[in-house]
């Protein structure tokens, strides 16, 4: 299958740069998979898509402070290094930049000192793995010294940090938000409880291959990267309460669908509490065994994101909603505006 047919044209204006002031006050767009018919509402409104006895995925996974900026400790000349996966112990596969100017052997500097980096060798597409020294607590020391990793088409400064992390994050480790769940306030989730939904939670660690276009020209020759994911035994339970007594299971975002369809897809369409690494990927002609539909934002064109939408709603669908979200003004990416495919 060819990665252009899952090519639009989407105008700059429209890539979101700022977060909206109320995490719910984004627009909601309603797509039905089975008719293709689209609704417009607004994200607060979500609550009336759901019945008694729904199942509500979140991803729990938070955000690291993961972009370093330092200077050799030969030359001063300034690196900077972006943490991807931690490998073993303290050593991480990291993005850097300059990287040609980074061999085996070099040692970089951050704070004064206070986090030290030796590079121990390369890594897949060109990374390299550095050994971190620290006194203390490692993600402390990264989160007085590092920023939070912005997509590249996010231009602006964000002056709270907390805006690119979800008001349920907790579980440490991830390069990129699950950007989805941006749109959840604790009453919001309250809201849903009180409706008698359930609230269920997996944790996937999202890195920033999942995010990157498909540079292959069909989509059977591209590769995913591998991501580090969770499921409880009480998730599992739930869901398969859930699903016996005819409840919907949906996901918020591509990175639960992943998880949920990882787990699923090994077991007949049943859950079990699991880690491990995932490289799913999915695109049109997959079968669904563990969700029912999903919340997710407007992803890039040729993305492996929105290949993953088309194969849930149905791509001449997807591209028609995404047409319509260009025509309509709707904000695309991280910062953007949220679709619920049901």
């Amino acid at each position: 299958m060819k990665v252009d047919l899952f090519d639009f044209h989407l105008p700059e204006e429209l890539i979101a740069q700022v977060p909206l002031k109320e995490r719910d006050a984004s627009r909601l767009m309603v797509l039905n998979r089975e008719t293709g018919s689209i609704e417009h509402k607004t994200f607060r409104s979500i609550v009336d898509f759901f019945q008694q006895g729904d199942c509500l995925v979140l991803n729990d996974t938070r955000v690291l402070p993961a972009r370093l900026y330092g200077m050799k400790e030969d030359t001063g000349a300034n690196v900077e290094i972006l943490l991807l996966k931690q490998e073993e112990n303290d050593t991480w596969e990291t993005l850097v930049k300059p990287a040609k100017r980074v061999k085996k052997g070099t040692i970089v500097l951050f704070g004064d000192g206070r986090l030290k980096a030796e590079c121990v060798g390369e890594a897949d597409h060109g990374g390299r793995l550095f050994d971190f020294k620290y006194e203390g607590i490692f993600y402390e020391v990264l989160e007085s010294l590092g920023e939070m990793p912005l997509p590249p088409y996010i231009r602006e400064q964000l002056d709270d940090r907390e805006r690119y992390q979800t008001v349920f994050s907790r579980e440490s480790g991830s390069a990129a938000a699950p950007t989805a769940g941006l749109h959840f306030t604790e009453e919001l989730l309250n809201e849903m409880k009180s409706k008698g939904v359930h609230i269920a939670f997996i944790t996937l660690h999202v890195g920033l291959g999942t995010f990157r276009p498909v540079s292959a020209d069909t989509i059977e020759e591209h590769e995913m990267h591998a991501e580090f994911y969770q499921m409880t035994s009480g998730t599992a339970r739930l869901l398969n309460e859930v699903r016996d007594q005819g409840g919907r299971i949906i996901s918020v975002g591509t990175t639960s669908t992943r998880t949920l369809e990882t787990i699923a897809s090994k077991n007949n369409g049943f859950f079990t509490d699991e880690s491990g690494w995932t490289d799913i990927f999915i695109y049109p002609g997959y079968t669904f065994r563990g969700i029912d539909g999903m919340i997710t934002n407007f992803h890039l064109p040729k993305s492996s994101l929105i290949m993953l939408v088309s194969a849930l709603a149905g791509r001449e669908n997807v591209l028609h909603a995404y047409h319509t979200a260009v025509e309509e003004k709707y904000r695309f990416f991280s910062f953007g505006d949220a679709m619920l495919i049901v």
